[in-house]
């Protein structure tokens, strides 16, 4: 079975008010720290949708054999950015992709590779991250929900496509639960070592 992985690095950063796909966490971006834990993952191709900043954030991802994706629909909301990453796994021939966040940084490759062996395990079409008392990414899609993610309004993320599918797999993953959206999030990212 051969799993894509779709990280979202698109947005705006509205509520950072500084774009956080290039803050530094440990040395480097975000974004680059995120990409090189998708790239420890079993996971092939890592596909990086990129919108806002396009430039620099592809800048912070050079020497990474990661594919960039330009949404220009970016603007529209994350919907937009999953298609466009989806489209590109489709021409690879996957058959399922892991949805995963740039801003997410204690997610590691072992948590990928969890949700595919979940996949794997259960047979399910979803295997979705459980944290802080929700489910949501990184979360497992096989090939058979590609048509339910390709209907997403452009707003919308794929959260209450995983609440519809009641017998999607859920796994714990605590580590997604660490979500860069504020200054005051990052700041307790960084005194948290």
């Amino acid at each position: 079975m051969r799993t894509g992985l779709i990280l979202l690095a698109a947005g705006n950063s509205e509520r950072m008010g500084a774009s956080k796909q290039l803050l530094e966490y440990r040395g480097r971006p975000l974004v680059r720290h995120a990409a090189a834990a998708a790239l420890q993952s079993r996971c092939r191709p890592v596909i990086v949708v990129l919108g806002a900043r396009a430039s620099a954030v592809r800048e912070a991802l050079a020497g990474l054999p990661v594919e960039c994706v330009e949404n220009p629909r970016w603007a529209e909301g994350m919907g937009t950015s999953i298609q466009a990453g989806l489209r590109a796994a489709i021409a690879h021939e996957v058959d399922g992709v892991v949805l995963a966040l740039a801003d997410q940084p204690l997610v590691t490759a072992g948590s990928y590779d969890r949700l595919t062996a979940e996949h794997a395990a259960s047979g399910k079409a979803i295997a979705a991250s459980e944290y802080a008392g929700t489910v949501g990414v990184p979360a497992f899609f096989a090939a058979e929900c590609f048509p339910e993610l390709e209907a997403l309004a452009p707003g919308q993320g794929c959260k209450d496509l995983i609440l519809a599918h009641a017998s999607a797999a859920r796994v714990a993953c605590p580590e997604a639960g660490t979500d860069i959206d504020t200054p005051s999030e990052y700041a307790r990212l960084n005194a948290a070592g």
